[in-house]
């Protein structure tokens, strides 16, 4: 079943390559037809070139579909293209996972088969030791039953959850399976009280860590697309109930540990393989309705996706590891450059605002100083460049454009005391004479 799941998540993923490919190709050949048929390999090829032109078809029809979905909502749902995920399936592909899944379901509902009654299923295990644990509980005891029972209960736990999938919409909650049912009052009676120093507390959060911690790593590795917004919420929802509610998934478990590894390491697969962000001449740029210019602009907010979809970690990962992905891997190998290479302008502005309102307020609680935290200071220098450059494309201009510039000017400066870079907002507020906002990083 994992491989099915990893098989359907591998075709995504090289989808979204695949079409990111071949638009960084249409806009090459526009300027060089010769290299519109080549193949991977650089021969000329017709037959690879139908293909390409077949799989374009598809990307932008697909596209077209998520497009009239948004606008059928009322009111409808500002959006920026390049922030959606292409999660659609041809319904072939639908079929056949399908018809695989529930192969797979019938074969392992096989399992047991050939094991005797009397311990072939959950229930009737659980009843026998129970009834040792009732009747005999002192030899109970000294046979280390506690230890066991994880092991014991494991075969039956995984099969159970042979196809959850909680990175899915209505995947089953853990706490609604029988065997969290059957678990979770183990050797429980109404008669008795279960006390803390009994061994038996511990084996649900026992098969916690051992079955689902599991589970959800291979997940994290193979299934997980740190690119889906939908997936991220669900998984990071998952895992942050996981913590929240039993002991065994903390920061100095191993499980837990490999899980938060495979995290940052899928995290950072998908850096490398998957961002990929053009640069253009301004000249280009100019011209809105160029085609590099849409591609530009779909490939920024895929990052900005991204960014807030790893963001979205920061209660549950350690800040180091996830702000070197965030900031210096995301942030400043791809984003600023995007920046630097565009005109300072609202959308310059809307872009700033949306990748400073991902970061956790708490990163900045404890900084001390006038300075922002280091790997933001490349961020911080580029938005006090971009105050000096609106106020200079100002000069000569009509009224209504300086006042305008001056807004952008107050919104630039904002920005920077959010991520506590006051030297700078100190600074943009006397060049620019913002005496309110002076006052206000001052006060600060």
């Amino acid at each position: 079943m994992h491989t099915l799941l990893r098989q359907r998540a591998e075709r995504f993923v090289q989808r979204r390559q695949d079409d990111t490919k071949d638009e960084s190709e249409e806009q090459m050949n526009k300027t060089n037809k010769a290299a519109g048929n080549l193949d991977t390999l650089g021969r000329d090829s017709p037959g690879f070139a139908e293909v390409k032109k077949r799989r374009i078809a598809e990307r932008e029809a697909r596209r077209s579909r998520r497009r009239r979905a948004r606008q059928a909502v009322d009111p409808p749902i500002p959006h920026h293209e390049g922030m959606s995920s292409d999660e659609e399936e041809q319904e072939t592909d639908i079929l056949r996972f399908n018809s695989e899944k529930d192969r797979i379901v019938t074969e392992a509902g096989k399992i047991f088969e050939d094991v005797v009654d009397d311990f072939c299923t959950f229930r009737a295990i659980k009843t026998k030791f129970e009834r040792w644990k009732y009747d005999f509980g002192e030899p109970y005891r000294e046979a280390y039953i506690s230890l066991c029972l994880p092991k014991l209960f494991t075969p039956f736990v995984r099969l159970e959850l042979l196809t959850w999938n909680p990175l899915k919409a209505n995947a089953q909650d853990l706490e609604d399976m029988a065997w969290y049912d059957s678990l979770l009052f183990y050797g429980f009676r109404e008669t008795t009280q279960l006390t803390d120093d009994d061994p038996d507390v511990k084996l649900l959060p026992s098969i916690v860590e051992k079955v689902v911690l599991q589970k959800l790593t291979g997940l994290a590795e193979h299934v997980w697309d740190p690119m889906s917004t939908r997936q991220t919420q669900r998984f990071v929802t998952m895992v942050q109930r996981l913590v929240d509610d039993y002991p065994t998934v903390a920061g100095d478990n191993k499980a837990t540990q490999a899980l938060l590894r495979t995290v940052l390491g899928r995290m950072r697969k998908t850096l490398d393989d998957d961002v990929f962000m053009p640069l253009y001449p301004k000249g280009v740029l100019e011209n809105k309705s160029s085609g590099a210019y849409y591609f530009l602009q779909r490939q920024f907010w895929s990052c900005v996706k991204l960014l807030g979809n790893m963001l979205q970690w920061h209660s549950i990962l350690a800040r180091e590891p996830l702000m070197e992905l965030c900031v210096d891997g995301l942030l400043n190998r791809y984003m600023l450059l995007a920046l630097q290479n565009s005109e300072v302008n609202d959308d310059s502005i809307e872009k700033s605002q949306k990748i400073i309102s991902s970061f956790p307020r708490q990163w900045f609680a404890g900084v001390e100083g006038d300075e922002t935290l280091p790997p933001l200071q490349n961020l911080a220098r580029y938005l006090s460049h971009s105050a000096n450059t609106l106020h200079k494309n100002s000069i000569g201009c009509p009224d209504i454009d300086r006042r305008k510039a001056r807004e952008n000017i107050k919104q630039v400066a904002k920005l920077l005391v959010q991520i506590h870079a006051l030297d700078h907002a100190l600074q943009v507020a006397r060049e620019h004479s913002l005496k309110d906002l002076k006052q206000m990083v001052v006060g600060r």
